[in-house]
């Protein structure tokens, strides 16, 4: 049996790497917002950059060097919920590209090459801490697959491209919560680019609330026994709640027959629905339930 340790098989695994990241290159672009500080992107088409939405400074232009080619970027949109900012490039060749290929299903436990721009190539190997199903950002986007990977985050490879061992491209690294390295999926970024480019922005559905936790008294619970609402202690002027008939006061029980456990769910639900569409709400007032249906409204931008 061959010794996994011999310097004949880790100089191949090194080399490997090594040219995985040279091979990549082409993937990578370095944005610089400011006058020697750098940030990550991802080559998505000839004239498209995907980066870190919650890394770029709000302005309208950038300068961006792709290998040895300097460009103007200009953005395109922003999505504060899935974290993806799109630029466009001033000086793009003519053909429009594809999109780099997407990775297969990331498992745990699976090599992962987090690369990124300073303004050389820069890269750190690590592995899938976990991957996991669909989840909500805070900011009320859906991130299609919770990808951790095993290393903190940091500025060099923050919007730059994390691929998998053949190559394909997981997504794009940025820093969680405490620092951690989460990857925003190949898929999402996929997702919210076409209306990234359409329309600057990716609308969402808005209900139009402040609401507070509440225990919900013994007697009012339903059969299965839900303990918690949400009540509303404040509405938006003119926001699909009030024009619901919703009232200060009101506990928020369901959306769409599904029970509320926060107030995160509640953005969430209305953060799937498309501005116009139409839900059930659940709620009860001065002890009796009801069904309000609310026409979800477009989210207020941040």
């Amino acid at each position: 049996m061959t010794d996994p340790t011999s310097p004949d098989i880790l100089g191949a695994f090194s080399d490997a790497l090594a040219d995985r990241v040279a091979a990549s290159a082409p993937l990578l672009a370095a944005i610089e917002p400011s006058p020697g500080r750098y940030l990550s992107a991802i080559v998505w088409r000839p004239d498209v950059l995907v980066t870190s939405e919650q890394a770029l400074p709000h302005r309208q232009s950038y300068p961006a060097l792709l290998g040895e080619r300097h460009a103007a970027a200009q953005l395109a949109g922003r999505d504060r919920g899935t974290n993806v900012a799109v630029l466009r490039l001033a000086a793009a060749p003519s053909e429009q590209g594809a999109p780099p290929p997407a990775a297969s299903a990331p498992r745990a436990g699976a090599l992962a090459l987090a690369l990124g721009a300073n303004p050389g190539p820069v890269a750190r190997v690590a592995t899938i801490r976990n991957a996991g199903p669909a989840w909500h950002s805070m900011a009320g986007g859906r991130i299609d697959r919770l990808i951790r990977l095993d290393m903190r985050a940091s500025h060099a490879e923050e919007g730059g491209p994390v691929l998998d061992a053949q190559g394909g491209l997981i997504g794009m690294a940025t820093a969680g919560p405490r620092g951690r390295a989460l990857v925003i999926p190949h898929e999402t970024i996929a997702r919210v680019l076409g209306p990234l480019l359409a329309e600057g922005r990716v609308a969402r559905g808005w209900l139009g609330v402040g609401l507070q936790p509440v225990t919900v008294p013994e007697p009012l619970r339903d059969g299965g026994g839900q303990e918690a609402g949400l009540m509303v202690v404040s509405l938006a002027a003119g926001g699909p709640a009030e024009q619901a008939g919703i009232l200060p006061g009101d506990i928020l029980l369901s959306i769409g027959g599904q029970a509320l456990d926060g107030r995160r769910a509640v953005r969430s639900a209305f953060g799937e629905l498309s501005p116009g569409r139409e839900a059930e709400i659940g709620l009860l007032r001065a002890g009796s339930r009801q069904v309000i249906k609310v026409t979800a409204g477009a989210r207020p931008e941040a």
